[in-house]
């Protein structure tokens, strides 16, 4: 054979493949932006699927008897308990109205005499919206004169306590911030939107008033109970890591445009006082995560990105819905399909893992680790050893290629959350964690200033950490404003104990 025509098939063969890695692609590509947005794996009806791939002879059976007929039960929508309109309600502050004839109408139709009240009926309950409004309030403060001490020459006066701003030479006060805070890092509303809203309650409030406050607040006051609560994280034993990015305007040496990114590190589900930190960092090297936990000693459930290969002193517990989304994000349009029959095995596989854990919960961890060493390693064992016969001969580059990549690369580190049964099979809780973040960054786009963006991570660890404790964020916040200014946890660091969310004052305040 001629090698022109050698090198003709050779060139075809390699535009096949390049061909075949586009339409995996653009079907990928097309499933992300019109297909399900949720990961549950029922919704692709790999379960069912996966029997199509198995040939008819081994399934059938000529001596089986057709089923019988079955009366199916009709289907009923289930009826509202009793009470669950006033379980909705319990909370809200109650009021009673009752409407009365006017006196002047109180007289009999059939008679023309007075007629006189014999009961009331209820008629119904509605929930009334009031809209928030300001108020202004002047302080004032009292001062006494000793007039015997100025009779003698020697006048003393004292001036009564007045609690301290927690911006000075402002208008702000610890409720007007705490509501700021809620609006921005609860409910996502950016400083600009908040404009308007403020000028409809009757205050004019600029956007860079209101940038300049919660600058000022987290510098003197929330940025040292975020310090102290990141000390109380690296005493924790296991952790979630994850990041996302998010562009910071005027980082120094770097273009607007440039990514930068929001490191979150979380308690585990199970903790008693779980701690949500979240980190600016301009980049996303390792060196970040290597500096935060310097001296830290535990395991760290996260992706299998290799910026953490470089935390030394720990054990990493990679995620399996990473792994899982992997082999989902590599199966073809078409399920039916025989090219789908190795990444729907794939899922099925690491369903069931899925749903031993499920069974685990609420077990000990001692007795969590027995189970998943008798029923979960044969499983992980056997997936693996599934993995390296057929991921051979798959197309480099492909998304089938690459989830094979991915299990088979990091065997060990999907292995090791068998050594404890505090460790998470999933890295969810972080990815859970920093979603308030993104969605948030959806509608404010960007940080103003890296000063900014070091204030913005304080207040979400804050807020997010009142979330994970049970406390309403918006009151805890207002309690270190009310509280914090003034104290002297500067010379009495210990101070700063008193308001971690779950000091037993805290929590009876701000729930």
């Amino acid at each position: 054979m001629p090698d022109t025509e050698q090198e003709y098939k050779k060139q075809i063969r390699e535009l096949e493949q390049q061909v075949r890695l586009l339409r995996e692609q653009v079907d990928f590509l097309t499933r992300k932006l019109y297909g399900t947005k949720s990961e549950k794996t029922s919704a692709l009806e790999i379960e069912g699927q996966m029997s199509l791939f198995n040939e008819m002879e081994s399934c059938a059976d000529p001596d089986a008897h057709e089923p019988d007929l079955v009366e199916v039960e009709k289907h009923l929508r289930k009826r509202k308990y009793a009470g669950q309109r006033e379980k909705l309600i319990k909370d809200i502050p109650r009021s009673k109205v009752l409407h009365t004839i006017d006196e002047r109408e109180q007289i009999c139709e059939k008679c023309g005499s007075a007629m006189a009240k014999v009961g009331e009926e209820f008629v119904r309950t509605e929930v009334q919206f009031i809209p928030a409004s300001l108020k202004v309030i002047d302080h004032y403060r009292e001062t006494y004169e000793c007039r015997t001490c100025r009779k003698n020459g020697t006048p003393y006066m004292e001036k009564s306590p007045v609690p301290h701003p927690p911006v000075m030479h402002s208008l702000a006060s610890a409720s007007t911030i705490a509501w700021l805070i809620h609006q921005k890092f609860e409910l996502g509303i950016p400083l600009y939107r908040q404009e308007k809203e403020w000028e409809a309650l009757g205050l004019s409030l600029s956007r860079a008033t209101m940038s300049n406050w919660l600058l000022c607040v987290y510098r003197d006051w929330l940025s040292h109970v975020a310090g102290r609560l990141r000390q109380e994280l690296l005493k924790q034993e296991y952790l979630h890591i994850d990041e996302t990015h998010v562009q910071v305007l005027k980082e120094p040496g770097r273009k607007n445009t440039s990514d930068s990114y929001m490191w979150v590190y979380c308690s585990i589900r199970d903790c008693k006082q779980p701690v949500r930190y979240f980190e600016y960092q301009p980049g996303r090297g390792g060196k970040y995560p290597e500096a935060f936990l310097k001296g830290y000693t535990g395991y760290i459930h996260t992706d299998a990105y290799s910026g953490y290969n470089g935390v030394k002193g720990v054990t990493r517990c990679l995620c399996y819905t990473h792994l899982r989304r992997a082999f989902v994000d590599a199966l073809p349009k078409d399920l039916h399909g025989t090219e789908a029959s190795k990444p729907a095995e794939a899922v099925v596989r690491l369903n069931k893992l899925f749903e031993i854990e499920k069974e685990l919960e609420g077990l000990d961890p001692e007795q969590k680790k027995k189970e998943r060493i008798d029923r979960e390693k044969p499983l992980l064992e056997a997936f693996w050893s599934w993995a390296e016969i057929h991921s051979a001969g798959e197309l480099p580059k492909s998304k089938l290629h690459t989830a094979f990549r991915y299990a088979l690369n990091n065997r060990q580190e999907f292995f090791n959350y068998l050594e404890d049964g505090n460790c998470s099979i999933s890295n969810s809780l972080a990815e859970n964690c920093i979603r308030p973040f993104v969605i948030g960054r959806k509608n404010w786009l960007f940080a103003g200033s890296p000063k900014g963006a070091a204030a913005s991570a304080g207040i979400y660890t804050l807020v997010e950490t009142a979330k994970a404790n049970g406390l309403d964020a918006m009151k805890y916040i207002k309690y270190i404003l009310s509280d914090m200014p003034g104290s002297i946890f500067l010379e009495n660091p210990e101070y700063l104990d008193d308001y971690l969310p779950w000091d037993p004052m805290v929590q009876e305040r701000c729930r």
